[in-house]
């Protein structure tokens, strides 16, 4: 069987305020690769909206080919769901960030006051601990952190 798709290239998120959200990706140690206005035909054909006008900011990890890429629309206003998506609700839920120390990466987050959505958790069959929370503008995040071998 052919396999079409080589990698993941990207993750994409739309936010209001694209300033907070970079500083926040950048606090947890992404480094930033690009920051340019998108507009133009290229852009709206390509996204199926008209008139286009948006803030791009491509940030990485180190040694990670996979981006997060963050874009704030001036033109058309971006649309506000109701209210954040629970974990079970249907589509896109959240971006998992593998780290080396849970405990300390929680202490970090809850200093800038973003709590966790419960206690670690350990999923018992991988020996993988985890934890849920919400980063600005309530996009749910997980952080991961697997024996060191794993």
């Amino acid at each position: 069987m052919n396999s079409f798709v080589e990698r993941i290239d990207h993750i994409n998120i739309v936010v209001k305020d694209l300033d907070e959200v970079k500083d926040f990706f950048l606090s947890l140690g992404f480094t930033q690769e690009d920051e340019s206005r998108l507009e133009g035909d290229w852009i709206s054909e390509t996204v199926g909206l008209k008139d286009v006008a948006a803030r791009y900011v491509k940030l990485t990890l180190p040694g990670d080919r996979v981006s997060v890429e963050l874009l704030q629309f001036d033109h058309p206003p971006i649309t506000k769901i109701s209210s954040p998506g629970l974990a079970n609700t249907q589509g896109y839920r959240h971006v998992a960030f593998r780290v080396n120390d849970i405990v300390q990466t929680v202490s970090f987050l809850k200093q800038r006051g973003i709590n966790p959505l419960s206690p670690i958790q350990e999923y018992a069959k991988l020996s993988k601990k985890l934890v849920y929370f919400r980063g600005p503008e309530g996009i749910l995040l997980e952080l991961a952190q697997y024996p060191e071998n794993g």
